[in-house]
């Protein structure tokens, strides 16, 4: 890039960086020259304006772009509740509870699901302007994995009798809500396709998009289907608990759409094709699996202050990572303790259960396991030619690496 002519930049910036009288308005104000300073360079050699891109705004651009996707949810809720083009013909009263079931549902969470689409989008356009509509329809596509997050959320709660979620009670556990909470599950997953269809009918990707959509939605049931099946017949026999069977259920119920689906979002909305990124999609799913152990793994050990929910797979006879790598290293006396205290209610049960995991040292198991896999994605990343690609893969890879929530 060529130096910039003193006559191109102007006086105004000159001035203001010699008038300054703290260090820390120096500081603060050489950072909003700094940004000038780009939108100058890039108009100067034909960029058209400075590039949103993830890699450039650090900090304060992924703050703005959370606060960004935040307003894009208020307006997609108003669009729900008051837009005739969806053909909602509420009542007051429907609408008062269609408005307190989105907000205690979708927007709560660590919104990581629908961030991914943005951060992956924003990586994939880097060095190109992003104007406001691009990044709302980002934003847009962000916020139905969440919306899909949340009816996954809702139904798996009623399925696992859970009582917390996300520092509150489980939305079917509120005395007004109860069994109706399945119906509002149903709902949150016909919200997306709603929204999909208002927002992205006449772009030449809509049909792909739907696909994707439809066979996520077959994934995530098809996992749910096999993890509930596997726990009643592991109810039976906790010997049917094998790591085969563990990494089936985990690859469909978790890892396509809470790590393949932002990213295919993304590339869709950027004009790819997904068939060119099989590869991107094994390695997502395989970071999908240990996310899940990360999860059963927490869901004994973690704090639950921490992670905002009691853990219950030992009550509720999950095949979980913890009871799987148990079940290959227990001796005699564990496994006839495994086998009858696995699967019940009883606190002293459940305390049982965790006094043979900590016997096996499964917490130190867990560890080198995390070590092992991060060495290996890590490796796998960097092989990756792609510069977007790999740090699309870094940032998924920062945010789950020894999180404790």
């Amino acid at each position: 890039m060529g130096a910039l002519a003193a006559s191109q930049v102007p006086s105004g910036l000159l001035r203001a960086a010699l008038s300054l009288a703290s260090a820390g308005e120096i500081i603060r104000r050489a950072s909003r020259l700094e940004d000038e300073l780009k939108d100058l360079l890039l108009r100067v050699h034909g960029g058209g304006g400075r590039a949103a891109a993830a890699g450039e705004q650090g900090g304060a651009g992924v703050e703005r772009n959370k606060e960004r996707f935040l307003c894009a949810y208020e307006r997609l809720k108003s669009e729900l509740l008051d837009d005739r083009a969806f053909n909602f013909d509420f009542t007051e009263e429907t609408r008062q509870w269609v408005a307190k079931m989105l907000d205690y549902n979708v927007p709560r969470g660590k919104l990581n699901r629908g961030l991914s689409v943005i951060d992956s989008y924003m990586l994939l356009r880097e060095g190109t302007k992003v104007d406001d509509e691009d990044f709302y329809l980002a934003c847009v596509l962000g916020w139905c994995v969440e919306w899909l997050q949340a009816s996954a959320l809702v139904l798996d709660d009623i399925t696992d009798n859970a009582y917390t979620r996300r520092d509150n009670l489980c939305w079917y556990k509120l005395p007004t809500v109860g069994l109706s909470a399945i119906n509002d599950g149903v709902l949150l997953k016909c919200h997306v396709q709603a929204i999909i269809k208002r927002y992205f009918k006449e772009k030449f990707y809509f049909l792909d998009l739907m696909e994707l959509w439809n066979e996520i939605g077959l994934q995530t049931a098809m996992g749910q289907m096999l993890d509930l099946i596997t726990t009643h017949t592991g109810a039976k026999d906790l010997a049917r608990y094998r790591i085969q069977g563990y990494h089936r259920i985990v690859k469909y119920k978790t890892s396509y759409y809470s790590f393949y689906l932002p990213v295919a979002c993304a590339l869709l909305l950027n004009g790819a094709k997904l068939s060119d990124y099989i590869e991107l999609k094994n390695l997502l799913i395989e970071m999908g699996v240990y996310f899940q152990i990360q999860d059963d793994y927490l869901d004994c050990f973690g704090d639950t202050k921490v992670i905002g929910k009691v853990g219950t797979d030992i009550e509720d006879c999950k095949c979980s990572w913890l009871i799987v790598q148990a079940m290959e290293l227990a001796n005699e006396n564990e496994m006839k303790i495994l086998y009858e205290n696995y699967g019940k209610s009883d606190p002293q049960c459940v305390a049982a259960v965790k006094n043979v995991y900590k016997e096996l040292d499964l917490q130190d198991i867990f560890l080198e396991y995390e070590s092992r896999v991060y060495k290996h994605l890590v490796s796998t990343i960097d092989a990756e030619p792609d510069h977007a690609i790999r740090e699309i893969l870094k940032i998924f890879l920062k945010k789950i690496y020894r999180r404790n929530k």
